[in-house]
């Protein structure tokens, strides 16, 4: 692009295309519905379950076509040359960014960082780099689609709001990778599992607004109260809330700070539900419906 003469203004269609989502990994990406009827699903006890898919697998190959489609590919050397790539071409065609060694130890520490809250000084202090570098950095990471920061839903809530952004990184199977995550066993019994399974559904989610040409809006909300729910969709003016959880066990208490929104906004809010690990969906007290990611993402 900034090769071009011309800014081609009118006479160009640009398309974000993120890596795979979860129903074209399964093969079933023609059918994938759009935000709208996919919303819908979710106040339906109707489950479907019909993939095959292994979590950890997807987690630790990501959503990359080769790696994630062809398992004849070795993972590690994947990663590690897209990784050396990227840092040697992409990064420098972008803006220069100084010490190479620097910038890496910031991508790796980004990614054990992904599901949380960012925290840009102690991120630029755990690198040795400037405040400035630190937010320089990760503006290009931004824009090379390697993160995805959720920044806070702010309307009609008031003042409580913590209002820096969430930082996801966008493919697992990097994430992993950078982590020095590389089997099953390791990240099952890893404290970086739930982060990663947040960042799975949240990162499918902002690939479908995408793949249907729509612009994501996509927020989290949490507030100096205790009251957070992950994923906040906005859509045709109602709020869709959605609980993110990578446990395989689902309690009455996880829907506890989606009925208390609920009845704060009102008819605002068109849809409360979980994403878990469990292996069905099943239905929750007070009209939550804990969907299995098996039933949701695949559709």
């Amino acid at each position: 692009m900034p090769g071009v003469g011309e800014s081609l203004a009118g006479r160009a269609a640009i398309f974000s295309l993120l890596p795979l989502t979860v129903a074209e990994i399964a093969k079933q990406g023609s059918t994938s519905l759009s935000l709208t009827p996919w919303l819908n699903y979710f106040d339906k006890f109707n489950p479907q379950n019909a993939s095959t898919l292994d979590l950890s697998q997807l987690l630790l190959r990501g959503a990359y076509p080769e790696p994630s489609v062809q398992l004849t590919v070795d993972r590690n050397f994947w990663c590690g040359s897209y990784i050396a790539t990227y840092l040697e071409r992409d990064v420098r065609n972008l803006q220069q960014v100084g010490d190479l060694g620097q910038f890496q130890t910031f991508l790796r520490i980004c990614a054990t960082r992904t599901g949380q809250i960012l925290g840009l000084t102690g991120l630029a202090a755990d690198v040795g780099v400037s405040h400035t570098t630190a937010k320089r950095w990760l503006s290009l990471l931004e824009a090379s689609h390697q993160i995805y920061l959720l920044y806070p839903y702010y309307k009609n809530i008031g003042k409580r709001l913590v209002k820096r952004p969430k930082l996801y990184f966008v493919d697992t199977g990097l994430a992993t990778y950078l982590m020095g995550v590389h089997s099953s066993e390791v990240l099952l019994s890893s404290p970086y599992f739930g982060p990663l399974f947040e960042t799975f559904v949240v990162i499918d989610t902002l690939k479908r607004f995408y793949n249907h040409g729509l612009s994501p809006a996509l927020y989290y909300l949490r507030t100096p109260d205790k009251l957070e729910v992950d994923l906040v969709i906005e859509l045709e003016d109602k709020l869709h809330l959605i609980e993110i959880k990578g446990v395989q066990t689902i309690f009455s208490k996880y829907s506890s700070n989606l009925l208390r929104l609920k009845k704060e906004l009102g008819g605002k809010i068109k849809t409360i539900a979980l994403i878990s690990n469990t292996e069905h969906s099943s239905p929750q007290p007070y009209e939550t419906i804990n969907r299995s990611w098996r039933d949701t993402l695949i559709l």
